[in-house]
């Protein structure tokens, strides 16, 4: 079997327009200010989408989806991440699973982490586990200025079957 290993990082700081919507791994979290970005600004499903891209040895998601194009101003992130799983899959990956870390300060994700998981999982066509970390204080995410996510793929050649 033929494996690849991707990592992949997004960060945001939140948004000075209180009306912004919150949105992480495609889960929109009421009564939470959004992250400031071009696009709805999540950075998981942005982590999520660097490490498959880069497993797969294609462009980031800033060479795909640029900031200075006015088509993906305030786009959703979920579609452009079935868009790059699609790239990979048609570079010839697939995604046995993926692993994210989101630092954060606030929201709280335990109440949205299932949802995120399913949707996330649905996408990827493979299993996508979220889990949450606290910046302990330390620096601007500490502060709760902002979010930011890791994220870990593996992938295998789809010739390799799982």
């Amino acid at each position: 079997m033929s494996f690849r290993i991707g990592n992949g990082f997004d960060i945001h700081r939140f948004s000075d327009d209180v009306s912004r919507p919150l949105v992480l791994g495609g889960v929109t979290i009421a009564d939470e200010t959004g992250l400031h970005g071009h696009s709805d600004a999540d950075v998981i499903a942005h982590a999520v989408a660097e490490a498959l891209l880069g497993a797969a040895g294609l462009h980031d998601i800033g060479t795909l989806f640029p900031a200075t194009a006015e088509r993906w101003r305030g786009a959703a992130s979920m579609p452009q991440l079935a868009a790059c799983v699609a790239m990979a899959r048609d570079a010839g990956w697939e995604a046995v699973n993926i692993d994210c870390s989101v630092i954060a300060e606030r929201p709280k994700l335990a109440p949205h982490k299932s949802a995120m998981q399913a949707g996330l999982s649905r996408v990827v066509g493979a299993p996508v586990t979220v889990k949450g970390r606290r910046a302990e204080g330390i620096g601007g995410l500490g502060r709760a200025e902002g979010i930011a996510c890791t994220a870990s793929a593996l992938l295998v050649a789809i010739e390799s079957g799982r």
